[in-house]
């Protein structure tokens, strides 16, 4: 039982699962964001097309159905016979609308993305380039350079100077 737990502290300490967990809670929030905009605000300009809400639109294959209003509480409620057969294509038509909007949000976020990382990785390389051909770098260049230095470099650094202070030789 215990190495059960050791190994579920493991895969769950993992980066990637951390990521998943935080990635599936943002969708979570920016899906009902998504929601309440085609709710909210597409639908109801849509809805006036179709003078009602656009996911209460159907055909009748069989039998008969209609909307009708409830004299107690003033709702349209569906009223059908007992053989109806109902394709509410309204509602198909209210899911594509919500995955259409969906899938164009999300690649405009990668596609930016994409983009930033793509510029800094040419920053980076510019100013590779300009160490390598022994130019001067500017304050917020050296600043990315510094960056970029994993800590492995610098505890090495750390040590060198350490036996810098102690005399003893340091081979550069």
């Amino acid at each position: 039982m215990k190495k059960f737990f050791k190994d579920f502290k493991a895969f769950i300490s993992k980066g990637s699962v951390l990521d998943l967990a935080i990635g599936m809670i943002i969708g979570t929030a920016f899906n009902a964001i998504v929601k309440s905009m085609v709710n909210d605000l597409l639908m109801p300009i849509i809805s006036l097309m179709f003078q009602g809400d656009i996911s209460d639109q159907f055909f009748v294959l069989k039998g008969t159905a209609k909307y009708v209003a409830n004299p107690t509480t003033n709702v349209l409620e569906l009223v059908k016979s007992s053989d109806a057969v109902l394709l509410f294509w309204g509602r198909f038509l209210q899911s594509i609308i919500d995955f259409l909007i969906i899938g164009l949000t999300l690649f405009v976020i990668v596609r930016v993305t994409a983009n930033v990382q793509k510029r800094a990785e040419e920053r980076k390389a510019k100013i590779k380039a300009k160490l390598a051909g022994g130019e001067e770098i500017t304050a917020e260049e050296e600043e990315h350079v510094e960056e970029e230095v994993s800590e492995d470099i610098l505890l090495l650094r750390e040590i060198r100077d350490s036996l810098k202070e102690t005399n003893l030789p340091v081979e550069e």
